[in-house]
């Protein structure tokens, strides 16, 4: 095992000198810092976690919170991109990651108390049923705690923008002349209320008027479901021209049901989904969708965990907005005179 005392003897600096430098002390010069840092990484140094803790009184482990309710897990296309990005920002800044449940070992525990059992430095939350009262003690328990696609006061906010997202969909849809659009959305939840108002004011904004039988609640990731509604929609005595999916997997079910009714998409009806999967790249025709940027999210909800880590008391929660991007594929068609 590599010491800090072996690191010294190879490059000349005392033990001293060589544990600021890897601990990132202030009054070691830049370049000294990466003159120990590269030696140490040569000879295959490894800091001792429990001295580091000891010392710093942090155990550089960060909690995540992930708790689907579509039992996708981390097969889910969305949050698994935002965990995966997560994970190896918060390497590069010299976190590890644990999950943490309201379980362990057969018995049930507070996400506050599997936090602390597990020492963590803080915890990003991520698609939970925020208003429950086991994760809004978790947001108000003092805990650094970084929510995704959703507010707390006390916690720091990564957010797709919605708003944005679906405004930029339903003013495409309507540059290709389409005046009937439907609007398949997902549970109840703030980022499903954040796009169906954005849909019903941008229509609102284009002068377009949306019968309640256009807008129809589901269930995120489930193509079952949207196959079901998309039926329904179709065999309106006014059927809509357009119908947008609340995410790409759900488009799936509603691809085959069109299919299975004789239809082609576009000529016969067009579709969009949203969240921009791989999966809808592939299809042809390719899926317009609106993209979300899942990997910038994950990255700025670790450096906004460590910054509330490290700031401590003085953090000033941030509220970051990320931007997604209109892909377009062919399965809107234009019906612009």
């Amino acid at each position: 095992m590599v010491t800090i005392k072996m690191i010294a003897k190879k490059c000349g600096f005392s033990a001293a000198t060589v544990s600021k430098a890897l601990n990132g002390a202030p009054d070691i010069s830049a370049e000294t810092a990466e003159t120990i840092r590269n030696i140490a990484a040569e000879m295959g140094y490894m800091p001792n976690s429990a001295a580091r803790m000891l010392k710093t009184s942090r155990s550089y482990f960060f909690g995540v919170l992930f708790e689907d309710a579509s039992n996708k897990g981390l097969t889910h296309v969305f949050f698994s991109q935002i965990l995966n990005s997560f994970k190896h920002r918060a390497e590069e800044l010299g976190y590890d990651i644990c999950f943490i449940s309201d379980r362990m070992g057969g018995r049930e525990i507070s996400y506050v108390e599997h936090a602390r059992y597990r020492n963590c430095d803080g915890v990003i939350i991520a698609s939970v049923d925020y208003t429950e009262h086991a994760v809004t003690d978790l947001a108000n328990s003092g805990i650094p705690t970084v929510a995704i696609d959703y507010e707390f006061t006390s916690c720091g906010s990564i957010q797709s923008d919605n708003l944005g997202g679906m405004e930029a969909l339903v003013r495409y849809i309507h540059s290709m002349g389409h005046r009937k659009i439907a609007y398949i959305h997902g549970e109840d939840t703030a980022v499903t209320r954040n796009r169906v108002a954005s849909f019903c004011r941008t229509c609102a904004a284009l002068g377009l008027e949306i019968p309640e039988s256009y807008l129809i609640p589901s269930i995120y990731t489930n193509p079952d479901l949207s196959a079901l509604y998309t039926k329904q929609l179709l065999e309106l005595p006014d059927p809509p021209t357009c119908i947008l999916y609340p995410d790409d997997i759900s488009y799936i079910g509603g691809m085959n049901q069109i299919e299975k009714m004789g239809l082609s998409i576009p000529e016969d009806i067009s579709v969009a989904g949203y969240d921009g999967a791989d999966v809808s790249q592939m299809l042809r025709p390719r899926l317009t969708t609106l993209k979300q940027d899942a990997v910038r999210m994950g990255e700025l909800a670790a450096e906004e965990l460590a910054r509330a880590v490290e700031e401590g008391r003085t953090y000033i929660p941030g509220r970051i907005v990320v931007p997604g991007e209109l892909i377009l594929g062919g399965t809107v068609k234009n019906l612009a005179p």
